[in-house]
């Protein structure tokens, strides 16, 4: 499959906007090396004001601590691009708001960066869910996106977004 493109996305983004405005539900974003990309697909979307309350891109693993309040002893342990980040960057960026479900992102997107356990293309990503009782659900993915830079980062937008459907 090649990379979605803009449009791809945008569509991808409004067939979201429209489970979660059926549910009520409206959705927060921690980013890493998506760099807002899925805020943005969100935002394309005409009157995505109404499902999708914004979100944080903490791209260094200083603002993932101080905004995101990822412990330190954490991306220390485990790098940023790692199952328990993400899961803590989902839940986190959901506590220090009021939306309905989270979804992170942190991976190598390329060219370099890439070690022999998270080469480039490696992305994890995790979905938060605020529950109806006040409790939290997570999930967590760990992919290996093919292609450059570019399609890296689209196809971890689209399966954070994806994901959302199935819910």
């Amino acid at each position: 499959m090649t990379a979605p493109t803009d449009v791809d996305l945008q569509q991808l983004a409004r067939s979201v906007g429209d489970r979660l405005l059926a549910r009520a539900g409206t959705l927060v974003t921690a980013e890493s090396c998506t760099g807002g990309w899925i805020a943005k697909a969100c935002t394309d979307v005409a009157g995505s004001s109404r499902w999708f309350q914004g979100g944080v891109v903490a791209y260094s693993n200083a603002l993932k601590a101080a905004l995101l309040g990822v412990p330190e002893g954490l991306l220390a342990q485990h790098g940023a691009v790692s199952e328990p980040v993400v899961r803590a960057m989902a839940a986190e960026v959901l506590a220090r708001t009021d939306g309905t479900v989270a979804v992170a992102v942190s991976g190598v997107a390329g060219p370099d960066g890439g070690t022999a356990d998270k080469p480039v293309g490696t992305v994890w990503l995790a979905w938060a869910w605020r529950e109806q009782d006040g409790s939290l659900r997570t999930e967590t993915r760990r992919e290996r996106f093919p292609g450059e830079r570019d399609e890296v980062r689209r196809r971890a937008v689209w399966c954070a977004l994806e994901r959302l459907l199935t819910e």
